[in-house]
């Protein structure tokens, strides 16, 4: 999934950023509101982790407008106060669910995947197309039943064609999907990433053009 962390204190946005990519999902940070609420126009997020106390532009105020805006991305409000109130005021402005600082990694995680469990498309039992499947729920792709040791970008790339199959995907298209917003990435990262799983799929008995080039478009699967 991709996800925007929206939180001012390094301490907490940095750690909690690591965790979420080494779980393979494309995080942005956004260090007060309007970074966040700039961040959130700019691209399309799963899930916003957003904190209540933010400089520029409170959480509560920034949720009303992401909400106001019809951006639907599942919101989980952050904020050290452990009061009914203002559980409720997160809440009524939009937000999905609501955890209280400090928290555990592995609670947050927790709350991650039950709130993905809402949008049934953001996480499928099994992606399949061909000989290739891709299990979300472990991490695992496979092809003829032969595990692939893919690298994190190499795994989103393959969710990514296998969410779309049949379908030709831009290189722009990727890039958004599976670079942060700050990081500058081009078209020859794209390719270099492709190389290097076009050889690990021929390895596991694809055929050489499983992954076909549409010149001046993008790539897709071929089963032809």
């Amino acid at each position: 999934m991709r996800i925007l962390i929206v939180e001012d204190d390094d301490r907490i946005a940095k750690p909690l950023a690591e965790d979420l990519k080494y779980q393979h999902h494309v995080v942005d940070i956004a260090e007060d509101g309007i970074k966040g609420w700039e961040y959130a126009e700019a691209a399309s997020y799963d899930i916003i982790l957003l904190d209540l106390m933010l400089p520029k532009l409170d959480g509560i105020t920034l949720c009303k407008r992401l909400r106001a805006k019809k951006i639907n991305a599942l919101i989980l409000m952050l904020t050290a106060r452990d009061t009914t109130g203002d559980k409720v005021i997160g809440l009524d402005a939009g937000a999905d669910d609501y955890l209280v600082k400090p928290f555990e990694l592995e609670e947050l995680s927790a709350r991650i995947r039950a709130l993905s469990r809402r949008v049934p498309e953001i996480k499928p039992p099994i992606l399949s197309y061909g000989d290739l499947e891709l299990d979300p729920s472990t991490h695992q792709v496979t092809y003829g039943g032969k595990n692939l040791s893919l690298t994190p970008k190499e795994y989103m790339i393959v969710e990514c064609f296998l969410r779309k199959p049949n379908q030709v995907i831009a290189r722009a298209e990727i890039l958004n999907k599976l670079w942060e917003i700050d990081k500058l990435s081009g078209e020859e990262t794209v390719k270099t990433h492709l190389t290097n799983l076009r050889k690990k799929l021929r390895a596991a008995g694809s055929p050489e053009d499983f992954i076909k080039t549409v010149y001046g478009v993008g790539y897709c699967l071929s089963l032809n």
